[in-house]
């Protein structure tokens, strides 16, 4: 639910990302300041689109915000007439009743400067628009008014009022502008042709933004509602004040300050109507079910884009679950193609995409997609213009940097292989043989494990996702399990499945399992600088010699062992079978690098400490949080280990 499509700056970005510069007296070019930027982005939709602002009633008599832009006459190649390409959000569309234009649709340059009428709508309860707001509005299936008939009824609305347009509609729209994605074409208006659900919440409880594995992501939702993102009295044209301050940089220290659940879900935490939902409803209940796209995307008549990023640190699920949905409920739908690439939360949409934290990936991916994936991509079915046909699976291989492309997804030919835990810290891909072989550490909730080695502000830092692990690895706390050397390269593409052979003195504990790339010892870092040793005074240079790249993390609650909607308690020093799945990857493990797994009893603030006792942790008191020792079990009758979907050589 990330506020990343909210900005007010696309049109800064936009500028960004078509490369306006300023000439040098030598030819030159030489860049301009984000003010400058914004400049020439205003500058051009002024002289290019002609602004419209409409309330559209719904079958139900709500009026719905919908500001709609149009090409303006002789300022493009393409005569006309347009597709539209729209957005919906509960974030804005901004600068009501003036003369402001600034679309907040798309920051694809190849798309804004083609030719589509460009149209933003605020969703019903938001903003401008009228009616009731409801999170991740249930699907109703022709039995009542939901996303998709709002969708269908402004469609209806469009081609019947706005003069120039070709009777061809797509959507698309990034994080929560993506579930509206997704939710509009559920049996949707046979006009849309194409649609792309970007980084889409499908289910929120099952890996979107509230919840993975049965823990609910702390700092991520709190630091959403409680400063911003809040019930309205609509229709409203600014954002409401809202004074909440976190009072530090600090996060880590925050949270362990406020203690509780229920303590940030009080006046001093800032909680509100929406968070208060996300800290109660802490089992997979009817609340949850009921927001499930994932059951819905039947009726599907456009072609769709599911776009995702392998480092998203909110809506990692959400493409690869609408992608099944649809191919599983809607298999006629024109085209149905999975694109991920190296990408944060919608670090794919508006600038440059070749590096993550330390991790560089070649080249830049973000516009290699813009420009040869997602531009034709509309064009095509929008404009009748001719396309190279997309595979089933567009993805990109972190670790070998390249782009693959797949007739399925996780590619047929790729085999579900286990990789086993060792004595002694080792890692291999051959079941244990010995028959008592263990490792155990004290999980205390007063000195829970920090998801970075540095100091996170209350937004979650994206760059944790393939951030190195070696301070993790310095931890008591912290199991650690490593191959030698690869002799060639492995790849892993799919999902990764832990399965682990645990005890613990809790009655509940949570395990987080992260899949890491170790670089050699002997790496040759093209980057590295001459900064070293004693001689360092400015910052600390960063070192990818035995470098440990997060490729994949996720947490699971162990009570959830065996059902999402009814927890069962550990029994205390009792072998106990943990399995779970973690989200998709597509990686290379380079010749010469290690495979390691961490596993770890907490992930603070990222995700709530559990008090290691069996109880509704919304209702848990500081008293509750006890100390547990963990065991994880690597012998040949209880062998733990991870599942990856290895590639053929």
């Amino acid at each position: 639910m990330s506020v990343f499509w909210r900005t007010a700056a696309v049109g800064a970005m936009f500028a960004l990302a078509i490369g306006i510069g300023a000439q040098t007296q030598t030819g030159s070019t030489a860049p301009l300041s984000p003010e400058q930027r914004r400049q020439q982005a205003a500058e051009f939709y002024r002289t290019h689109y002609v602004k419209h602002e409409y309330r559209i009633a719904m079958r139900d008599g709500v009026k719905l915000y919908t500001v709609v832009y149009t090409p303006a006459a002789g300022q493009f190649d393409d005569a006309g007439p347009y597709p539209f390409l729209m957005s919906r959000t509960p974030y804005s569309c901004g600068n009501y009743d003036n003369d402001v234009v600034e679309p907040h649709v798309t920051q694809n340059p190849a798309i804004v400067r083609s030719g589509y009428i460009l149209v933003c709508q605020d969703v019903r309860g938001r903003w401008e628009s009228e009616g009731t707001w409801y999170e991740m509005t249930p699907s109703h299936d022709g039995k009542g008014i939901d996303e998709s008939t709002d969708m269908y009824d402004t469609v209806d609305w469009l081609l019947k009022h706005v003069k120039g347009n070709n009777g061809k509609v797509g959507i698309m729209g990034i994080s929560y502008p993506g579930f509206y994605t997704a939710a509009s074409i559920v049996d949707g208006h046979p006009a849309i042709k194409a649609a792309s659900p970007q980084a889409p919440i499908i289910d929120l409880w099952m890996g979107d933004d509230a919840y993975h594995g049965g823990t609910f992501m702390l700092d991520a939702n709190h630091s959403f509602y409680a400063p911003f993102f809040a019930p309205q009295k609509n229709p409203l044209k600014e954002e409401p004040k809202n004074d909440f301050d976190f009072g530090t940089k600090d996060m880590y220290a925050y949270y362990l300050r406020m203690g509780t659940l229920a303590n940030l879900d009080s006046y001093k935490g800032g909680t509100n109507a929406y968070f208060h939902d996300q800290v109660v409803h802490t089992t997979y209940d009817s609340y949850w079910k009921a927001r499930d796209l994932e059951t819905h995307m039947h009726g599907v008549k456009a072609a769709v884009l599911d776009v995702g990023g392998w480092f998203d640190a909110e809506d990692l699920a959400g493409p690869v679950k609408v992608f099944h949905a649809i191919d599983k409920l809607s298999p006629d739908a024109p085209e149905n193609t999975l694109v991920e690439g190296p990408w944060v939360h919608g670090g794919w949409a508006g600038q440059s995409s070749s590096v993550l934290g330390d991790i560089h990936f070649g080249s830049d991916t973000a516009s290699f997609y813009r420009e040869n994936i997602e531009a034709p991509f509309f064009a095509h079915y929008l404009k009748d213009a001719p396309m190279a046909p997309l595979p089933k699976a567009y993805t990109f291989e972190t670790g070998s940097n390249v782009w693959k492309k797949y007739d399925a997804w996780p590619p047929k030919q790729a085999v579900a292989k286990m990789i086993y835990f060792e004595p002694n810290g080792g890692l291999d891909w051959k079941a244990p043989k010995e028959r008592d072989s263990k490792d155990e550490y004290v999980s205390d909730p007063a000195h829970p494990v920090p998801f970075t080695q540095y100091v996170a502000e209350a937004d979650v830092p994206q760059r944790y996702m393939d951030d190195d692990q070696r301070f993790a690895t310095r931890r008591g706390d912290v199991l650690v399990y490593e191959s030698q050397p690869l002799k060639e390269d492995v790849t892993v593409a799919g999902p990764v499945k832990p399965m682990l052979k645990i005890a613990s003195t809790g009655t509940d504990s949570d395990f987080i399992v992260k899949l890491i790339d170790v670089y050699p010892e002997d790496y040759k870092d093209p980057d590295a600088g001459a900064d070293e040793g004693k001689h360092v005074t400015s910052a600390t240079p960063v070192f990818m010699q035995g470098y440990e790249m997060m490729v994949r993390g996720e947490p699971m609650r162990a009570k959830f062992r065996n059902s999402w909607e009814k927890p069962e308690p550990l029994v205390s020093g009792k072998v106990t079978e943990v399995d779970f799945t973690m989200q998709d990857v597509n990686h290379t493990f380079l010749k010469g690098h290690r495979i390691m797994v961490q596993v770890q009893s907490s992930w603070f603030p990222l995700i709530d400490r559990n008090p290691q006792v069996f109880e509704d942790i919304a209702k848990a008191k500081p008293q509750d949080f006890v100390k547990a020792t963990e065991t994880v079990f690597h012998q040949a009758d209880a062998a733990s280990g991870i599942e990856l979907m290895v590639m053929p050589k």
